[in-house]
């Protein structure tokens, strides 16, 4: 049998409150594709900062080929062949694709960087992943996709023996999902020993070969993909049997034509902003849960920026409660009690240095004035209720928001918007990145926030997401809204993915 190329023995690793890993166990071999699977905050990220010296294990071992080793960061752990590519990209949009692959390893001639063979070179890398895009062009004129791929090839240049994808399918589409996964198998069939973390639990059966899975720290277990069934690794997950889906599902919506009846909350009017979103007509009730859909780029997010005010309008007008309302910054929109989650909690949503508290307060304290500050005994009860109601773990209100899991994050963001009591909570992809029980919760807080009258735009790549959720949904594609369905019986997936593909529809 082949040997191990990375043996983790008994990885402990405590945090100020957290038993973050308790005796991990963990195994990779040459040629596959493995994927660490578990809950947000089961530890899947903290042994990989282990491993890659980001941390020093407070208990345990690392063994590379054979070798003991003990990084000291990132740069030591790719020079001995273990490589990282990161949800978020982390390379340097302002330098050319060239540049990131070779950054810090430039080819020189004469003490000067040789320009023309690290071009020659990157192409090279490139073609062997079956890109061919200009090599002196910005990094960041590409998509995420692309610069994903460029992260993968700067690891290839350095001889990767072990290369960790984390979450690298969360900002990808469809087609984009497959190229990376044909890559990942042929990096496979080379040797390379590939470590796999997502939450999309389809991506895992179709390209994985075998699974470890965490839960609260620890080792749960380790399986061959064809023995261990979608069901199964779910339980193992969350450590009981996820019914909370089926439950959501089978709990009748409110009557849509009753909804439609009442007065709308609010009614954009052939609202666009030229090259960014065409003109579009969207109508959301109280109580009404509508579904945006449509593919990645297909202006989801932009049309959410629009009804905050993030971004302003340059065409049409909105209707707040029956009357024509400028809708020309965020301040304006939360004064009409319209709230929104970003999708990108970590740099439009969470202050990372900010506690648990003081994130949670942050609109309410905006909304009331810096001079006006929220007495302490009155943030210590509001902040204590949505802990509390959202089941936010730790459940520490005075720890750093930055020490949650990804999941954790999300309920502190909601959280801070539903302190405010919105009458329109728009949801931009809140579900996406994290664990599935942590998922079911959200959902069924969704549901429980319409069902109290509350009016929610709820955005999602998921299509059976969208369609578990929404009392109609509105269907996006290339910067238009081309149709609107009503979620009755009949809608599928199917339905939606042919709207989404569509040459015609209609934004009305």
């Amino acid at each position: 049998m082949t040997h191990p190329v990375l043996t983790m023995t008994s990885i402990s690793k405590t945090f100020p409150g957290v038993r973050a890993l308790d005796g991990v166990q963990f195994r990779l071999f040459p040629g596959e594709i493995h994927a660490l699977m578990g809950e947000n905050g089961a530890g899947k990220s903290t042994l990989i900062k282990v491993l890659t010296g980001v941390y020093s294990p407070d208990e345990g071992a690392i063994d590379l080929a054979g070798t003991p080793v003990s990084f000291g960061g990132p740069m030591q752990a790719a020079a001995a062949g273990v490589s990282t590519v990161y949800q978020e990209v982390n390379l340097c949009a302002n330098l050319s694709v060239a540049e990131n692959i070779f950054i810090g390893r430039e080819p020189r001639r004469l003490g000067s960087i040789h320009w023309g063979e690290m071009r020659r070179r990157a192409r090279a890398l490139l073609a062997r992943l079956d890109l061919d895009i200009d090599v002196t062009a910005l990094l960041g004129t590409y998509s995420l996709a692309v610069q994903q791929m460029v992260a993968i090839a700067r690891a290839i240049d350095i001889k990767a023996r072990i290369l960790i994808l984390d979450e690298p399918t969360s900002s990808l589409d469809a087609r984009e999902v497959e190229q990376l996964f044909r890559i990942m198998r042929q990096l496979r069939d080379t040797g390379i020993a590939i470590l796999f973390v997502t939450h999309f639990l389809d991506q895992v059966y179709s390209v994985a070969d075998r699974i470890t899975v965490l839960r609260n720290g620890k080792l749960v277990g380790e399986y061959p993909i064809a023995e261990l069934p979608q069901l199964a690794l779910v339980e193992k997950m969350i450590g009981k049997e996820l019914d909370v889906l089926e439950r959501l599902e089978e709990q009748p919506k409110r009557d849509l034509a009753a909804l439609e009846a009442s007065t709308p909350f609010i009614q954009a009017d052939g609202v666009g902003r030229k090259g960014v979103v065409a003109p579009f007509s969207l109508t959301i009730h109280g109580g009404e849960v509508v579904g945006l859909a449509g593919l990645l780029g297909s202006g989801r997010t932009e049309v959410a920026r629009l009804l905050f005010g993030a971004d302003r309008a340059d065409s049409g007008r909105f209707v707040v409660n029956g009357a024509q309302t400028p809708m020309r910054n965020p301040v304006a929109a939360i004064g009409h009690d319209i709230a929104f989650c970003s999708e990108n909690r970590r740099t439009e949503g969470l202050v990372g240095d900010l506690t648990v508290r003081e994130n949670i307060i942050l609109a309410m304290q905006a909304a009331r004035g810096w001079l006006r500050p929220l007495p302490r005994r009155r943030q210590d009860e509001l902040v204590a209720k949505y802990v509390e109601a959202l089941s936010i773990r730790p459940s520490d209100p005075e720890i750093p928001v930055r020490n949650l899991s990804g999941g954790n994050q999300q309920k502190v963001l909601l959280a801070r918007w539903l302190i405010t009591e919105p009458r329109l909570l728009i949801l931009d992809e809140p579900t996406r990145g994290i664990d599935i029980g942590a998922k079911a919760e959200i959902q069924k807080l969704v549901v429980q926030l319409s069902d109290g009258g509350m009016a929610v735009l709820f955005i999602s790549a998921e299509l059976e997401e969208v369609l578990r959720l929404s009392h109609k949904i509105a269907v996006m594609r290339d910067r238009n809204l081309v149709s609107q369905l009503a979620n009755d019986d009949t809608v599928s997936a199917e339905h939606i993915m042919q709207a989404i593909a569509s040459a015609g529809g209609t934004g009305q």
